[in-house]
């Protein structure tokens, strides 16, 4: 396993829900998914009645999650794209999940579960700290405003994205 799966499987281990996306009827759609890790790889429960799974099973999808609505100064985004079949979870896997929703849009929930097994996995950072780190891997420049000496200090709240794929 990268390093950069590592951290994606760390990131999602963090927060409970995401979304998975692929197509149906030529149509994108995204949908709402719980999730959990299982063996390096993505186990989603989602509910049978919407017919989304129907769509995902033996599909390319991409599942993300996020922890955009935590207010942290560090917001992060992970994407696993691979492909999804329908699958039985063990005991152990329901026992992770845990509660199940009562009702989604009105009905009654029935689950059912997803493994996706990762072909691509996908890390971004958003920093809000305003503390500019340094990249050891940009390209040098040796014009003395590209120096650290001599560039100015960013905003209050300037944005930093990092990519890691």
């Amino acid at each position: 396993m990268s390093t950069d799966e590592i951290r994606a499987i760390e990131l999602l281990s963090r927060v409970s829900y995401g979304r998975v996306a692929t197509s149906m009827r030529a149509m994108p759609f995204v949908a709402p998914a719980r999730h959990i890790v299982a063996e390096g790889r993505v186990l989603l429960r989602m509910h049978r009645g919407l017919g989304y799974h129907r769509a995902c099973n033996g599909s390319v999808v991409a599942y993300g999650a996020d922890n955009c609505d935590s207010g942290a100064e560090r917001i992060w985004s992970v994407q696993f794209t691979g492909t999804a079949e329908i699958v039985e979870p063990t005991e152990e896997e329901l026992a992770a999940f845990g509660p199940e929703p009562v009702r989604v849009d009105g009905e009654p929930f029935t689950p059912v579960f997803m493994r996706i097994e990762p072909q691509f996995v996908t890390v971004h950072e958003l920093d809000y700290s305003g503390q500019p780190e340094s990249h050891p891997e940009a390209p040098s420049d040796d014009r003395p405003e590209s120096r650290p000496e001599h560039r100015p200090e960013p905003p209050s709240g300037e944005r930093h994205l990092h990519h890691a794929a």
